[in-house]
């Protein structure tokens, strides 16, 4: 996926923990692990708010668009 998701990155810069952030956005820690391994399809706009307000940053500082490689055609 070209979304690479940077929520560790922030929460150690922050000093928080996982636990401790799920418990400020109200959603599950096992969500919010999904989250941070990228594992997710979909992030609403709503949770994205909830954890810059909490983390004080912007979406950019969490969100980051990594270009794909374009496969090589093989001759």
């Amino acid at each position: 996926m070209a979304i690479v998701i940077r929520l560790d990155v922030m929460l150690a810069r922050r000093k928080i923990k996982s636990k401790d952030l799920a418990a400020m956005i109200d959603i599950t820690e096992q969500n919010l692990s999904l989250l941070k391994q990228g594992k997710v399809k979909g992030l609403r706009l709503s949770t994205l708010d909830a954890i810059c307000r909490a983390l004080a940053c912007q979406p950019g500082d969490i969100l980051e668009y990594a270009a794909e490689e374009a496969a090589e055609p093989v001759d």
